[in-house]
C-alpha cells in the first residue's frame, strides 16, 4: 500500500472509534418512571439522536430536539433535529437553545434528561444572557477566534455570557440528568465540552475578563460591562463544584481522542510499521508544534532515535491558528504547511493532519496528506510556500497540489489526528 493510502486509511480508522452509532448505545439507560427527554447540541448530535432512536424501546416514551451543525443533520422520527451556525453561533441556533431550555424546566423528578454533548455545542447552543444580544455574542466569538485563543479560554468566556451553558442547563431541571459525551477538547474534562451545560464550572467573571486582556480581545462593551458585573457579584455565577444540583446528574464521556489514536497505531502496527503515539493533547499554535515534531523526523530519519524505521508518529490535541493573514485554512492544514517547510523535501517522510470532524477551521476539507515532493511539486506550479505560510494560505498549497482530504461532514469529533510516516 502507498503511503498516502496508509495515512489516510488510517484516519478513516480513527474517525470509526469514534463513531457515535457505534459506541453510544451501550451507555444508554433504562426507561424512567416518567418521561424521557433527549436533548444535544454538536457536530455529532444528529449521529447520537439516531443511535437513541434506533435502540430505546420502542413502547417506551421519547421525545426531544438536538442541535447540530448545518449539513450535519440526520433523518430521525422521534427527536427533533435543528441545523444551525458554527464556529459563529447564529438566530437558528438561539431560537432552538431558547425551546431546549424551555423543554427543560417541564421536567419533573420522575422524568429524565438525556443530553447528547459533543464537540461545536458551544455555538450551537447558544442562548445569550438575558443583557446580551446574539450579535454581541457573535462578535466576542469572532474575536475569540481570531486572537487564537484555546478552547478552554473561549469556553471560559462564553459560559459567563450564556443562559444555558457551564451548568446552568441542569440547574434548569428536576429531573435526573446523564449526558453522554463525545470529547473534543484536551483533558475530557466535561466543564470545557460544548461549554459544559451540565457540568459544574470551576470558572469565574474575573477569569473571563483575564483573557479578555491575556488575548488583548476587543468584545462589545456591553459584554464587558456583564463580566465586570459578575466579578463585582452583582450577578449570580454559574454552579459550581460541589453545589447540591449536581447529586442528580451524571456527566459520562463515551468517546476521546485516545480512543481514536489508539485505533489508529492499531491499524498501523497490523501494516507491519511501529506506532508511537506522542500524546492525545498537544496545544499551542500550530505552525510552531510542526517545528518540533519536524526535529523529531530528523532524528528518527537521520540517526534512527529515538524510534527505527518504519515508525509512525501519531497525536492528536488541538493547535491554535493566530490569524495575521488573509488566506484559506484551518490548523491541521497550518501544521502541515510548517512541517514542509521544515523538512524541506526529507526523503521518506509523509504526513497527514486532519480533524475528525471533517471540518478543518471553516473550510471544506478534513485536513491534507503531506509528501516529500510536496514543496517541490508547489514550486513548479508558481507557489511559494512560506508566502502562504505567512498568509494563512494552506488551503491554497494543498488544493493546487490535489493532496487536500475531503470526506464532508464525519457527525463526531474527537479533535485532531496528525501522524508523521518515516518508512
Amino acid at each position: 500500500m502507498n503511503p498516502r493510502q496508509l495515512l489516510i486509511d488510517s484516519f478513516h480508522a480513527a474517525v470509526a472509534a469514534a463513531d457515535p452509532l457505534k459506541i453510544l448505545p451501550a451507555h444508554l439507560p433504562s426507561p424512567p418512571k416518567g418521561r424521557t427527554l433527549v436533548i444535544g447540541a454538536g457536530k455529532a448530535a444528529a449521529s447520537m439522536a439516531l443511535a437513541v432512536e434506533q435502540h430505546w424501546p420502542a413502547d417506551a416514551p421519547l421525545e426531544g430536539l438536538v442541535i447540530t451543525r448545518y449539513r450535519h443533520g440526520l433523518p430521525t422520527k422521534r427527536i427533533r433535529v435543528v441545523e444551525a451556525g458554527h464556529p459563529v453561533p447564529d438566530e437558528s441556533g438561539e431560537k432552538a437553545a431558547r425551546e431546549i431550555l424551555r423543554m427543560v424546566q417541564s421536567l419533573g423528578p420522575d422524568d429524565l434528561l438525556l443530553a447528547l454533548v459533543s464537540g461545536g455545542g458551544s455555538s450551537l447552543l447558544s442562548l445569550p444572557a438575558e443583557d446580551i444580544s446574539m450579535d454581541e455574542l457573535k462578535a466576542t466569538t469572532k474575536e475569540l477566534l481570531r486572537c487564537g485563543a484555546p478552547i478552554q479560554a473561549m469556553n471560559t468566556v462564553r459560559k459567563h455570557l450564556s443562559s444555558i451553558q457551564g451548568g446552568r442547563l441542569a440547574a434548569a431541571t428536576q429531573a435526573r440528568v446523564l449526558a453522554l459525551i463525545v470529547s473534543d477538547v484536551t483533558g475530557d474534562n466535561p466543564t470545557h465540552i460544548a461549554s459544559g451545560p451540565c457540568a459544574p464550572d470551576p470558572t469565574t467573571y474575573q477569569d473571563a475578563l483575564d483573557i479578555f486582556a491575556r488575548y488583548n480581545v476587543n468584545a462589545p462593551a456591553r459584554v464587558v460591562q456583564r463580566l465586570e458585573r459578575g466579578a463585582r457579584g452583582e450577578i449570580p455565577e454559574t454552579p459550581k463544584p460541589g453545589d447540591p444540583i449536581f447529586e442528580r446528574v451524571e456527566n459520562r464521556v463515551i468517546a476521546t481522542a485516545q480512543q481514536s489514536l489508539q485505533a489508529g497505531a492499531d491499524f498501523f502496527r497490523a501494516q507491519g510499521i511501529t506506532p508511537v503515539i506522542l500524546g492525545d493533547s498537544v496545544t499551542g499554535e500550530a505552525s510552531e508544534v510542526a517545528k518540533v515534531y519536524g526535529a523529531l523526523a530528523r532524528q528518527i530519519h537521520q540517526h534512527g532515535h529515538p524510534f527505527q524505521r518504519p515508525v509512525a508518529l501519531i497525536s492528536g490535541g488541538e493547535c491554535t491558528v493566530t490569524v495575521r493573514g488573509n488566506g484559506r485554512g484551518g490548523r491541521c492544514s497550518e501544521f502541515l504547511l510548517s512541517l514542509a517547510i521544515d523538512l524541506e523535501g526529507l526523503e521518506d517522510v509523509y504526513a497527514l493532519a486532519a480533524d475528525t470532524d471533517g471540518i478543518d477551521g471553516s473550510e471544506d476539507n478534513a485536513g491534507a496528506v503531506l509528501a516529500p515532493d510536496s514543496l517541490r511539486r508547489a514550486e513548479e506550479k508558481g507557489l511559494k510556500a512560506k508566502q502562504l505560510a505567512a498568509a494563512n494560505d494552506a488551503y491554497t498549497f494543498f488544493e493546487a497540489l490535489g493532496d487536500l482530504i475531503v470526506t464532508g461532514p464525519t457527525r463526531t469529533n474527537v479533535n485532531d489526528y496528525r501522524v508523521i510516516l518515516i518508512r
